[in-house]
This record gives structure tokens, sequence and C-alpha cells, in this order.
């Protein structure tokens, strides 16, 4: 099955509208392929480059199925906590139920996740901001950092097409309008935008590239 068949669009194309994934049992099998193998490799790779520490909270928007979060709930040990959050509720049951005892999920969109001011070390979004309505993008990223603290770190990891223009087309005929964009047209100037300060971005295997940054101190 194709990533593009297991989106459900809020209202017209999903490249514009946004969507969200609905059926984790197949996600997890599509999203297991499309790393050829090297899922876990890649995701530990995030977490190396988002610099978790023993007893950091870290919020993770577009949680999906909850991967990532499992990834990073060993890093933050019993002392910290991840949040993973996701508008599908089936996404969020998938990852409550194999839960580590530090990670808890919440149902809601990017822009108003409903959580404190200033209360995560950490943000951290994986292959979520091309499913975002656009017009939803730029408040999720002042969302993003509402919640993070003064000197907080936020790492965005996005699809990257291949350059190969024939495996280009075949990936895009897969995935989806949404995942056709170079991350850099995808993210824009979002990121400083919201007031966050990019300290580097670069390349991950298998089709993936990332942006980190920070919220300044005061």
């Amino acid at each position: 099955m194709a990533l593009r068949g297991l989106v459900r669009a809020h209202g017209g194309e999903h490249g514009e509208a946004g969507g969200t994934l609905d059926h984790p049992r197949a996600y997890e099998l599509v999203a297991g392929l499309g790393f050829l193998g090297r899922r876990r490799e890649v995701f530990l790779r995030l977490a190396a480059l988002a610099g978790v520490r023993p007893g950091a909270r870290i919020l993770d928007v577009g949680c999906g199925t909850g991967y990532l979060t499992r990834i990073l709930a060993p890093v933050v040990d019993g002392e910290g906590e991840v949040v993973g959050l996701d508008p599908s509720e089936p996404m969020i049951d998938y990852a409550r139920r194999r839960a580590p005892a530090n990670c808890t999920y919440v149902v809601a969109g990017g822009r108003d996740t409903g959580l404190p001011d200033a209360s995560f070390d950490v943000v951290v979004s994986s292959l979520a901001v091309h499913h975002m309505p656009v017009n939803d993008r730029a408040p999720a990223f002042a969302e993003m950092f509402r919640v993070l603290r003064p000197g907080g770190r936020l790492l965005i990891a996005e699809f990257r097409p291949p350059s190969n223009r024939l495996t280009a087309a075949l990936t895009g005929h897969m995935t989806g309008p949404a995942m056709r964009h170079d991350p850099k047209d995808l993210l824009g100037t979002l990121i400083p935008d919201a007031g966050f300060k990019v300290d580097d971005e670069g390349d991950l295997p298998v089709l993936l590239s990332y942006v980190r940054a920070h919220k300044p101190a005061r």
C-alpha cells in the first residue's frame, strides 16, 4: 500500500489542505519498507542530533505511532519525560499501547497544544510538517517556540525527494503531492520567522533532511 493511501485529507489536495494518518499498523509497515531496513539507524541519528540529555523534557510534534518517542525515552531516563502530540486518535492509541513509563501522548494539532509556556527542553518533529495544512504551519512553529524554554533546542526532519528525476517521480507517485516538495521550499522561513535561530542543517540517509535551531535565551 502506498503512503498516500494511508492519509485522510482534510478537504482538497493533501499537499495544501493537510491530512492525518489513521492506519498505524499499515503506516509502520510502509515506513519500514520506505527506510530500506534502516529506520532505527536513521531515527537514532535524529535522537543524537536533538542533543537530548538525561532528565530532559521533550515534545514530539506529529509523533504518529510514537516511534521516535520510544527511541528518546531511554535517553532521558526515568528523570525525564517525552510527550508525543498528534491529531490522529488511532495513531495516539497505537503509541499509548506501546509507551514506556516516561512517555505520555496527547491528541492535538500542532497549532494549539494546550501545553504550558516554556515547559520543554527540546522540541522535535519528524515527517510531520508536510501533513499540516499550509495555514497551520506558521502557527504550529509559533506554538513550538512558545512551549520551548529559552535556550531550548528544536529539531525538524522532513522528507527529501531523490535527486534522480525518475526515482523522484516514482516516489512522488507513491507518496502523493505533500512529499514532492524540497524541504527548503516546504519549510521556507517558518523557523526563523517563529523566532528561532537556525544552528545548522543537513541530510540524513534514506531521504531525510534536518534543520536544528534554538530559542534564544532572554
